[in-house]
């Protein structure tokens, strides 16, 4: 197994894997998962913290409001999972606390009207940025409240192999290019509002926690037992987990995924109930969805579909996304900078939403991929709060800018979890929409429903922290006639 000492300089991904046990059978377990999910009768609720948690799911809806009309129809559907965008990893601590405990109130209600058990998996960052143990606490609360019973505690499962983060001995880890880094000596470790030191998952709940659990208090699944032990040795781990404890899961790929659920649904057929705190991954096994090909064009058009060219919009500004941004650029793709500096000032935004809203329509007129990307220059708020503040101000500026363009695109890309949240409520108005797959590993696709300000548009999902450097040349090249679109310039 690995050992605890890796630092800045991580470790060669050959030797990471060398050190890994051998996996265990998994085969047939993901069709046993999905007929127990569907016999148990529950529906799996993912409040996803921003739109990026169906990522490794088909076939399900996400749902961008929680009225109680729209909370009657997703505990009707006959899917057991369903994801709702709260978009909270942009609010403030109170706000995110206040749509947490207006979507779980929500749903519970809804559940009890229809008698239909409810199961809350709050869906967050794999590289551990998020509202925790805030989110967790809420719906905990909420559902215990609700059910009149105890958890008996929360998984953590922040495992995402198709970007590359894997758990091990309770230590998360980040893979970039050919090394594979332990999360806290990464970039997203030095987020400005959810920062934190420990790479392994014990000690980061209690920093998170403020101490509220200590690291002895957080209990553990190791690789080891997974591989090695199967469904019942975990089922044996979990069935040991009592008064609301964490409990680190620890996983690498999807054959280790499927035996955590397949021994998890056992415990809870026993009695036992969980909350859950996890990347997609989980989402997608705990649903029992099934693995499907990656989306090609043909898949994503509706037939007589409408529209000029495509709109790309990237509001990230994690570096493996200006790396993105910059192969998109030398192939040829004219990038048209947003200057968020102008966003600040009242006297200046509309001037310069209307002077870049220009310059896309001209591109979409011509049937070219129009790209837009805010200044590259982070703007530092004095703390975590006023930092998120500035992002939510640019990310409104981004979906105010689609909101102005009337020409209709053939495809939307929107590059960055809050940029893409934003922009599908406030400048697609969209409330629902069907998830279609992914068109690359990660970055998922929605088809937008009849009350979109365009229906049936494919609209990609893109995380700002997914893939290789030359990813979002791929989707755009997917999506669009390949190659150089020379003429236009920024």
């Amino acid at each position: 197994m690995l050992k605890e000492g890796i630092g800045v300089e991580g470790v060669e991904r050959v030797k990471f894997f060398a050190a890994l046990p051998p996996e265990g059978d998994s085969s047939g377990l993901r069709a046993e998962i999905r007929s127990l999910v569907v016999r148990s009768g529950a529906k799996v609720v993912a409040l996803d913290d921003d739109p990026t948690g169906v990522q490794t799911v088909h076939g399900v809806r996400v749902y961008t409001v929680w009225d109680d009309a729209t909370a009657e129809e997703l505990v009707r559907e006959e899917e057991p999972l369903a994801f709702i965008l709260t978009n909270s990893r942009s609010l403030a601590a109170s706000a995110a606390r206040a749509v947490n405990e207006a979507v779980g109130t929500a749903v519970l209600q809804a559940a009890r009207r229809r008698g239909r058990p409810v199961v809350f998996l709050s869906r967050s960052d794999s590289t551990l940025r998020g509202h925790y143990p805030l989110e967790v606490l809420t719906l905990a609360g909420l559902w215990e409240a609700a059910y009149d019973r105890r958890l008996a505690g929360h998984l953590l499962v922040p495992a995402f192999p198709e970007g590359e983060r894997y758990t091990v001995g309770d230590i998360h880890y980040v893979g970039e290019g050919e090394r594979v880094f332990p999360a806290g000596e990464t970039e997203f470790a030095r987020d400005p509002a959810f920062g934190y030191k420990s790479s392994d998952l014990k000690a980061w709940v209690e920093e998170k926690s403020g101490g509220f659990w200590r690291r002895e208090d957080v209990f553990s699944v190791p690789l080891t037992a997974v591989r090695g032990g199967g469904p019942d040795k975990v089922a044996e781990y979990l069935d040991g987990v009592r008064r609301g404890q964490p409990v680190v899961v620890n996983a690498v790929s999807y054959a280790d995924l499927d035996i955590i659920v397949r021994g998890l649904l056992a415990v809870e057929e026993g009695g036992k109930h969980f909350l859950y705190r996890t990347a997609a991954a989980f989402a997608k096994v705990r649903g029992g969805i099934t693995d499907r090909a990656l989306l090609g064009a043909a898949d994503l058009f509706l037939p007589g579909a409408e529209g000029s060219g495509g709109l790309v919009v990237v509001g990230s500004h994690v570096e493996r996304t200006n790396r993105q941004l910059a192969v998109l650029r030398a192939a040829g793709y004219p990038v048209h900078e947003l200057r968020a500096a102008r966003l600040l000032l009242p006297e200046e935004r509309a001037a310069e939403l209307a002077r870049v809203a220009a310059l896309l329509e001209q591109e979409l007129g011509y049937g070219r991929v129009a790209v837009v990307a805010t200044s590259r220059t982070v703007l530092g708020g004095a703390g975590a709060e006023e930092g998120l503040a500035l992002s939510r101000s640019i990310s409104r500026a981004l979906a105010a800018l689609v909101g102005r363009i009337k020409v209709t695109p053939r495809f939307i890309v929107a590059k960055g979890g809050i940029t893409s949240s934003d922009i599908a409520t406030q400048g697609l108005g969209v409330r629902k929409a069907l998830v279609l797959g992914q068109i690359r590993p990660g970055v998922p696709v929605w088809r937008l429903g009849e009350e979109a300000r365009f229906p049936g548009l494919p609209y990609v999902v893109f995380p700002g922290n997914v893939g290789t450097d030359r990813t979002l040349l791929e989707v755009v090249e997917t999506l669009a006639a390949p190659g150089p679109q020379p003429g236009a310039g920024a």
